[in-house]
């Protein structure tokens, strides 16, 4: 049995790390292309210093992971023969930064200002329209030869940012799990090692233990040993869980839920969670792990309901739309150990819902 786990070549988290960016960019070259995102850009950019060991220009980043936008910044980064891309940003930013190191093979280095996704560790970016429409999963040759986390940058952060990484990591041991029974592929396309299901399980039982102590961390702006779990959590443990453990039927509903407008302007994080209730009703688990995860979504202040996601009076049609889309040839969907069609789908859909209103009306 071949298996395969893949990891970025290395990672630095801490208070303050960012004064630590010159001294890993030199480790990988002399000029780096730094691209930040409009809030990077107004909070960050002063402590940008190459130090003396290394020369650092700007790009402002576009805002939306597109095709467009990895050419133009790839056509910069040319322009200015840098040779380190570096990210700067939330997750749509560190995606494109992947694909243009990717595009110009160079190495890249990720610096992400919130902990919403496990995107900065992946070797992995998800390509949107500009209207924000998941088009693809641009499979990238290998992961990231830099992550460096600042805690302080994200603690400083809106809190919204953290609960919506904690709903994508909830979802890192039930999508590995599933993987793991049903032996489906990790993100090589391979079986995950027993590392990568150990990591996922540790993910979740982080969040469980001190997702509410970090939520309360981050509302203060302040930087204690719970947020420093639940920021490796959400950003390294989910990262390796998901990529070296698979993923299954929560990111593919999440995909679904992209086709709807209204959805668009709730986070990756929050969609996924909603996903995760999902999955579990699909997935028939046990009443108790149902109970734990609503529990952990209703504490931390993550969407339980349709309503929570701008889709109150959202009709079955549509919603089957949604479950088509998951259900699509090719979708992470098909890694679960259960018959999964459209039709079922919605059915567990409705059922998060409604179990999710019945908590909020008791």
């Amino acid at each position: 049995m071949l298996t395969t786990a893949i990891f970025p070549a290395r990672y630095v988290q801490g208070e303050n790390a960012l004064d630590h960016l010159a001294e890993e960019v030199a480790r990988l070259g002399s000029h780096g292309v730094v691209v930040l995102d409009a809030w990077a850009v107004e909070h960050l950019a002063g402590r940008l210093d190459g130090g003396g060991t290394v020369t650092l220009s700007r790009q402002r980043f576009g805002g939306e992971c597109s095709d467009a936008e990895i050419n133009r910044l790839a056509a910069a980064a040319r322009e200015e023969s840098a040779d380190v891309i570096i990210g700067v940003g939330g997750g749509k930013t560190l995606d494109t930064v992947k694909a243009v190191a990717h595009e110009l093979s160079l190495p890249v280095v990720i610096v992400p200002t919130i902990a919403s996704t496990d995107a900065p560790c992946s070797a992995l970016s998800v390509i949107y329209t500009e209207d924000g429409e998941v088009v693809r999963y641009l499979l990238l040759p290998r992961n990231p030869d830099v992550v460096l986390v600042d805690t302080g940058v994200i603690a400083r952060a809106p809190t919204r940012f953290l609960v919506a990484g904690m709903g994508d990591a909830l979802a890192t041991w039930f999508e590995a799990e599933d993987c793991r029974i049903k032996r489906g592929t990790n993100m090589t396309g391979r079986l995950g090692p027993m590392t990568a299901y150990g990591l996922a399980r540790l993910c979740y039982d982080t969040l469980l233990e001190y997702g509410l102590l970090a939520r309360v961390a981050c509302d203060a702006q302040a930087v204690t040993p719970a947020l420093e779990r639940v920021i490796e959590a959400n950003t390294l443990l989910s990262g390796l869980g998901f990529e070296s453990g698979g993923l299954a039927a929560a990111h593919a509903i999440h995909n679904g839920l992209t086709l709807l407008p209204e959805c668009h302007e709730y986070w990756h994080g929050e969609k996924v969670a909603f996903g995760t209730l999902s999955m579990l009703m699909l997935t028939d688990r046990p009443a108790r792990v149902i109970d734990e995860a609503f529990d952990f979504c209703v504490r931390v202040g993550l969407p339980t309901t349709l309503a929570d996601l701008g889709l109150e009076d959202v009709s079955d049609q549509r919603l089957l739309e949604v479950a088509a889309r998951a259900c699509a040839e090719g979708e992470t969907i098909h890694n679960e150990p259960y018959e999964v069609t459209p039709a079922r789908v919605l059915a567990a859909m409705r059922a998060a819902d409604a179990e999710g209103r019945r908590r909020r009306a008791g």
